[in-house]
């Protein structure tokens, strides 16, 4: 009975408590781990607005080095009272020692008039925090339109601009919620979605995607600020695929609207080719160890975006035919191959940077690193539109080229055969590896 009372008491008090202002720093919610313990800055050192790349290429000691050496900075503009991160709107940024890749991050914050601040994804700026008011002095650059966007983003780009201005006012703590996935982000404030889905560009050098992995910052100018329930849940490949799949989070399984399943993950209806080098295992199509060859769908594709899941076994060789005519070595009589590959095995240290995972083969070159380990499925989408290729991968673009601006190749002349051709069909180019795919969908695009 007393038990009973307690709890209904607590319950009682929550439900008192004016949204966002409950009590500080509870535990985390399954899944979650605290970034911030509510004593002091255990965990934390400090950086400023500077490209991850950098400090993450230093040597151990000196990168040790580099976080000593921020710690005074830290502890001159930061401090920890009742329970609640305080910075007095100077000094380096908290850094999170750890980095990390797809994640689902919930804080709180409470800032005062003339404050800007933001959060920093993977070292990346940043989820844009500031004063929304007139008085602010901030509307000629977006201010009026509401914190939570991905205010570095590009003029016109998607998440530049929040989708709804859901600021509280001074004095009440604002609650964010942040999911990122590859390079998307989606933003909540005060349970509004401000950011769904968007690319967030790098700062640093906008011809890159954002790095796999980096830490969270908290950034500070201009005025106080105050944190709390600082947590953070790191996101595995099965849910990190689900998200992409569905086109965001917190969405219903798609109905893909406008994509057509192409393979049923029962049988080979509607593919030709050597179809006997190939077996379906669990749902999935894969190329039978020492065999291969080009199997391809009936259909025949002009422009069109595919999305599949593959998982490559230790050393994996495969390809993405596009725009195949029906025979012969698709990385040259069709409009090319992309390759799909364990880039990062030992036996494939040597190769051309165009023979990497995503690259159009031997012609250009895609980002490397985003690949998961062997043995795990990756999402990937791949858009045809006229010459331009664009390959996402993992929710993080790793090529987007327009092929017929491509004047060096690895094999002239055997490339132009076909890299100029406009329709053709789809298909998986095997290379003797167990590489399998499933959750084959294509969309037609229509002009």
């Amino acid at each position: 009975m007393l038990r009973h009372l307690i709890a209904s008491a607590v319950v009682g008090l929550v439900a008192t408590c004016a949204p966002g202002q409950g009590p500080a720093n509870p535990a985390p919610a399954n899944g979650f781990v605290a970034l911030f313990n509510g004593k002091d800055l255990a965990g934390w050192w400090g950086a400023e607005t500077e490209d991850p790349r950098g400090w993450m290429a230093l040597e151990p000691e000196k990168l040790a080095e580099k976080k000593r050496a921020s710690l005074p900075d830290i502890q001159a503009h930061w401090s920890v009272e009742g329970a609640e991160l305080v910075n007095d709107g100077g000094g380096l940024y908290l850094t999170t020692e750890k980095n990390y890749a797809d994640f689902e991050l919930t804080l709180e914050y409470r800032t005062v008039a003339g404050a800007d601040s933001g959060i920093y994804l993977r070292g990346l700026p940043q989820v844009q925090i500031w004063d929304t008011t007139e008085a602010g002095g901030k509307w000629s650059i977006g201010a009026d339109k509401g914190s939570g966007g991905l205010w570095n983003n590009s003029p016109g780009a998607a998440g530049k601009d929040p989708l709804a201005k859901a600021d509280r006012p001074f004095g009440e703590w604002n609650r964010v919620r942040v999911v990122m996935v590859g390079e998307r982000v989606s933003v909540w404030l005060n349970g509004k979605i401000v950011v769904d889905h968007a690319r967030l560009e790098n700062y640093f050098d906008r011809a890159l995607p954002a790095p796999r992995t980096g830490p969270i910052q908290l950034q500070t100018h201009g005025g106080e600020i105050r944190w709390r329930n600082i947590n953070i849940r790191e996101i595995a490949a099965e849910e990190a695929n689900a998200i992409l799949r569905r086109g965001g989070v917190d969405k219903p399984e798609p109905t893909r609207a406008g994509f057509e399943k192409v393979f049923n993950g029962r049988d080979f209806t509607g593919w030709s080719g050597p179809v006997e080098n190939y077996e379906v295992v669990d749902g999935a199509l894969r190329c039978k160890e020492h065999q291969g060859g080009t199997i391809f769908t009936n259909a025949v594709y002009d422009d069109f975006a595919v999305q599949f899941e593959f998982l490559l076994p230790p050393g994996g060789n495969n390809g993405l035919a596009i725009r195949y005519p029906g025979e012969g070595d698709t990385a040259y009589v069709g409009m090319c191959e992309l390759q799909v590959l364990d880039s990062e095995a030992p036996q494939y240290a040597k190769l051309d940077p165009r023979q990497y995972h995503g690259s159009v083969y031997g012609q250009w070159a895609a980002q490397r690193g985003y690949l998961r380990e062997p043995g795990v499925w990756n999402f990937q989408e791949v858009t045809v539109v006229g010459p331009r290729i664009t390959v996402e991968l993992n929710g993080t673009v790793i090529l987007d080229k327009d092929t017929s601006e491509i004047t060096e190749f690895m094999y002239e002349p055997d490339h132009f055969t076909g890299r100029s051709r406009t329709e053709g069909h789809f298909g998986f180019a095997g290379h003797s590896d167990p590489v399998a795919f499933r959750e084959v969908w294509i969309r037609r695009i229509e002009h």
